[in-house]
């Protein structure tokens, strides 16, 4: 059999050719060889596992796609497995481990997010004579609790009225709320929020301008559903067509937000005695969202505005009233990459921007990912991001560049915690195996195998460390892209799952193609289970 031809520079030669010379020259390729095993062995085992992936690569559901994938040892710096590695691909929410990664170069893993409230002159009797500012920073983990906190502080610093407006100051990041490239169908859907530096996150994963729409059925056939917003403040509307149908008929209920305002409409219907309907919506200007929701905490504290909610900058000089900081980036990573938040890798492309060039927009913020990627070691070449957190179709990735940062990043301070925050194969704790949660389950690679997965339409990925069965460090990554039907997450899965079986010692394995799951087990079609609301 001809030898395989050689790839880019990227990456050594790939020999898949028998016999001695070639048990020899795998041997040089591989590097040291681990415990006892035998230059003859690891090279079996090696040839074995190329043919398990290309096996995998190759089956029907591939056909016509085209896969970026490159395995390397950590250990015995050598390259296990490549195909098309150098092709720029699609990644999908892998995009989030280049944002992260440049983020904690860029802004370190001490990095927190202030919102502050200032006033325009010292409140020192009480009253503010003038404006109160509420400035962001773009906090993600701003919740309405969070809002409600701080303006308890406010009243707690002594402040009763207030004789100016409400202003809200959200100048730290530009005001393009949504990436150029995403698809505007997107747009209602918590996963393409708008991105503010003044925000409310929905919930406790810190779904970041959104706001969960939730309707009950009433009481019998015929009578309206219950529908609510939460948080809701008096910026949002709420217009209630859904009804109650009859106690066997199917749900059809569901809540759309007409573009460019913010009055959601619930429609259809909920059979009686049935499950309530719940899922996240995007608001239109976040900014304004915070501002109003604040609004109101402050007269539940007893703080009195006498003018209204308006926009501006707050003033150098102005005093601080009261503060609130987030969580450190190192703990805001869980629930950024273990739920694949995208507008949490907004927000880190946004802050790299201001804190470099002193300005907040996705042209400032997206050269520092290819600028800390290079610092790291990385070669960036044929590199394209449009966003950051790879929900843009127009961005493009090697799959060499993933693996080259995986292999980096352990010589980087902040590892431990990054590793950490990579969702974790079959652990049914979300904040641990995150969209992993429900897969390699009851596989050699559970509890093994950390890893970010991806997925668009047309486009799928799954990237991160394996541990073999003889504990050898792997990295891998894997890009799907162009295939026909859904998201190839079961080759994906099954490669890890073969990583994990790969011994230098033991070049026989167990059945090398697994079948794809179900979308009752996890699978939500072309969406991650996060941006479903499965997981």
């Amino acid at each position: 059999m001809p030898a395989t031809p050689a790839p880019p520079a990227a990456g050594p030669r790939r020999v898949r050719s028998t016999g001695l010379i070639a048990v020899v020259a795998a041997a040089a390729l591989i590097g040291p060889l681990s415990g006892a095993a035998s230059a003859e062995s690891t090279a079996d085992s090696v040839a074995a596992l190329r043919k398990d992936i290309d096996a995998l690569l190759d089956a029907p559901e591939l056909k016509g796609a085209v896969s970026g994938v490159q395995v390397r040892s950590l250990d015995e710096d050598a390259l296990l497995y490549e195909r098309d590695a150098a092709k720029p691909l699609v990644p999908a929410s892998n995009a989030k481990l280049l944002t992260s990664a440049a983020a904690l170069d860029v802004l370190g893993p001490d990095h927190t997010f202030a919102t502050k409230v200032a006033a325009s002159e010292d409140p020192a009797d009480g009253v503010v004579d003038g404006d109160l500012f509420l400035k962001g920073t773009g906090d993600p983990t701003m919740t309405a609790g969070a809002y409600d906190a701080l303006a308890e502080k406010v009243a707690k610093s002594g402040v009763t009225k207030v004789t100016g407006d409400l202003k809200a100051d959200d100048s730290w990041f530009d005001g393009k709320g949504l990436a150029a490239d995403w698809d505007e169908s997107d747009e209602p859907y918590h996963y393409a929020a708008q991105i503010s530096a003044l925000t409310v996150a929905a919930n406790t994963d810190y779904d970041t301008g959104s706001v969960n729409a939730k309707a009950v059925p009433g009481a019998s056939k015929g009578a309206a559903v219950k529908a609510s917003l939460s948080p809701m403040a008096d910026n949002l509307t709420v217009q209630n067509k859904g009804e109650t149908g009859a106690k066997d008929s199917e749900a059809s209920l569901g809540a759309a937000r007409k573009s460019g305002t913010n009055t959601f409409t619930f429609s259809g219907s909920l059979p009686a005695g049935g499950a309530a309907f719940e899922e996240l919506r995007t608001v239109h200007k976040p900014t304004n969202h915070a501002t109003h929701l604040f609004a109101a905490a402050l007269e539940e504290h007893g703080v009195e505005v006498g003018g209204t909610i308006a926009r501006g900058v707050a003033p150098k000089g102005a005093d601080t009233v009261a503060a609130r900081e987030s969580m450190p980036l190192e703990k805001l990573l869980v629930p950024f990459l273990k739920l694949s938040n995208n507008g949490h890798a907004e927000i880190l492309v946004k802050s790299m921007g201001r804190k470099v060039e002193g300005e907040g927009s996705w042209d400032a913020g997206l050269p520092q990912i290819s600028a800390a990627l290079n610092r790291l070691g990385v070669k960036t070449d044929g590199m394209e991001l449009t966003d950051g957190s790879g929900l843009a179709a127009t961005d493009k990735v090697r799959a060499d560049t993933v693996t080259a940062l995986l292999e980096e990043a352990p010589g980087e301070p902040w590892f431990a915690a990054w590793q950490k925050s990579l969702p974790l194969a079959g652990d049914p704790d979300r904040m641990v195996g995150g969209t992993l949660s429900e897969r390699m389950r009851g596989t050699a690679a559970e509890g093994k195998v950390h890893a970010k997965t991806g997925s668009l339409t047309g486009a799928s990925a799954l990237s991160g460390y394996a541990t073999s069965a003889d504990g050898e460090k792997l990295v891998f990554s894997i890009l799907n892209n162009k295939y026909e039907g859904a998201p190839p997450r079961g080759t994906q899965d099954a490669i890890a799952v073969r990583l994990s079986e790969f011994s230098r010692e033991a070049p026989k394995v167990t059945p090398r193609v697994s079948p794809q799951r179900k979308a009752d087990e996890g699978y939500t079609g072309d969406l991650e289970c996060t941006w479903a609301g499965t997981c």
